[in-house]
């Protein structure tokens, strides 16, 4: 059974987020207020704590000299961020795409255009961090390898 994030699934929710903003943003563009420059700080503030985290328990985890064991609990939720993290990243990200794809045609004949592909820059940079370190944790709180379950029968039968 495959726990990890499929990369594909984050693709698909970042294409369809691209479209659906891009159809939106033809449709309403001009009865819509500027973006804040500083909108897409928050998934990049949300990545940075989370790659914290992830340097944390990847140190638990791996049972480093001083670091205490870790929670099932813990590790589980950690788990369950990480992944809601990644594909809320790439839903995100897709949209600061959608409104690039946009606003950057227009930023030589609208005003706003210029300002709103700032905002959408640091949008999808903010929401890349996201991505990235959702993946980092999910990666992260994987067990080591233990040393008995070397046996290549074991692969060779479809266990890992």
């Amino acid at each position: 059974m495959r726990t990890s994030t499929s990369p594909s699934l984050l693709l698909v929710a970042a294409v369809a987020a691209g479209l659906a903003v891009n159809v939106l943003l033809q449709a309403a563009y001009g009865a819509l207020p500027p973006l804040p420059l500083l909108a897409g700080l928050t998934p990049l503030v949300l990545g940075i704590a989370e790659l914290v985290l992830a340097v944390v328990l990847r140190a638990r985890i791996r049972r480093r000299p001083g670091a205490r064991p870790v929670d099932a609990l813990a590790t589980a939720r950690a788990v369950a961020l990480a992944k809601a993290s990644s594909l809320a990243g790439s839903l995100v990200g897709g949209a600061w795409l959608g409104v690039l794809a946009y606003v950057l045609p227009l930023q030589d004949s609208v005003d706003a255009a210029g300002a709103d592909t700032a905002s959408a820059v640091v949008g999808v940079v903010g929401s890349a961090v996201l991505v990235g370190a959702g993946l980092w944790l999910e990666y992260s709180l994987r067990t080591p390898d233990d040393p008995r379950d070397d046996d290549p029968r074991d692969s060779a039968r479809g266990r890992s």
